[in-house]
């Protein structure tokens, strides 16, 4: 699913809001997400999960093409974290139905 949709899926359920409205809301609300992981802060939703960014220190890296060592600059890279609720959802009917080590 990629954000028009979303927006259109959650115009579907909400005719009392326009379209346009629904689209301005997703936007400030990943906006102020993305705002507050870039002054360090950890954004959590409760039952979705956490968004927090992490520091990835400077290595060392190699051309997979040449082989040469390259150096790679550190950088801060979002993480997400899914909530407890959000995994018992998506696993909650998986548990009967998936193979395990042992069948395989």
């Amino acid at each position: 699913m990629i954000k028009s949709e979303l927006v259109q899926r959650i115009a579907e359920h909400n005719p009392h809001l326009y379209q346009r409205d629904v689209e301005n809301i997703v936007n400030a609300i990943l906006d102020e997400i993305v705002d507050a992981l870039a002054r360090g802060d950890r954004v959590e939703l409760r039952g979705f999960g956490a968004f927090s960014v992490k520091h990835r220190p400077a290595r060392a890296g190699r051309n997979p093409r040449t082989g040469a060592h390259v150096p790679v600059d550190q950088k801060t890279v979002p993480f997400f974290k899914t909530g407890k609720e959000m995994r018992e959802r998506l696993n909650r009917d998986s548990g009967d139905d998936a193979p395990t080590s042992d069948t395989a």
